[in-house]
């Protein structure tokens, strides 16, 4: 059974070791191409911002106005020293409860694989409610399907919960988005499928 209160708890205790070890040069060709799609200026979630880098700084440095949500407190507590300038909301990503079409885009780097996989068609529809129509997310997802933890992530308990790409891609359509790119790319020994999909509404 999926232990969703290992994640908080986990990344309580691993926030500053995890930030240290983490490759800050991931996904940076990907957030490139997402950044191409937006005005300064314009709104972007960044869904599971952790410690803010790199995806939250980059963002900002990109002259966004960005929102990271996380449910680690002590990650947040890393983000609002390392970027301040963006704003910072503590949330479980199922319970986040913006207005309607309140951003422009959204990221998510390895942070839906933290969510139950039965809960992701649920939260794939959230997104699409708080996006405007056509906004633009990239999110990277597993690139099979599996369910597990481990006792020693970073030193810490946590938990992972993914599908395979067809069954995400399909949940990912069936909430309302039309896939831009879809691809599977290799970081650190670790392969993550990548996705970026625009809102139809």
């Amino acid at each position: 059974m999926f232990e969703e209160k290992l994640v908080e708890i986990g990344y309580n205790l691993v926030a500053q070791n995890y930030h240290d070890k983490r490759n800050k040069n991931d996904g940076l060709s990907e957030l490139n191409e997402f950044a191409k799609q937006f005005k300064k200026g314009e709104k972007i979630l960044d869904l599971g911002c952790g410690a803010g880098v790199p995806v939250t700084k980059f963002l900002v440095e990109h002259e966004f106005e960005v929102t990271g949500v996380d449910i680690s407190e002590a990650m947040l507590k890393l983000a609002k020293k390392n970027v301040p300038k963006a704003k910072y909301v503590k949330s479980n990503m199922l319970d986040i409860d913006f207005p309607e079409n309140s951003f422009d885009g959204l990221t998510a780097f390895y942070s839906i694989i933290h969510v139950s996989r039965e809960k992701q068609a649920e939260l794939f529809k959230k997104i699409n409610k708080i996006l405007r129509l056509d906004g633009i997310i990239l999110i990277s997802m597993g690139s099979e399907e599996w369910e597990g933890k481990s006792d020693d992530f970073h030193g810490a308990k946590m938990t992972w919960s993914q599908w395979s790409p067809e069954k995400s891609i399909q949940i990912i359509k069936d909430a309302g988005f039309e896939i831009i790119f879809d691809k599977h790319i290799e970081s650190d020994g670790e392969t993550h499928y990548w996705i970026m999909a625009k809102c139809l509404k």
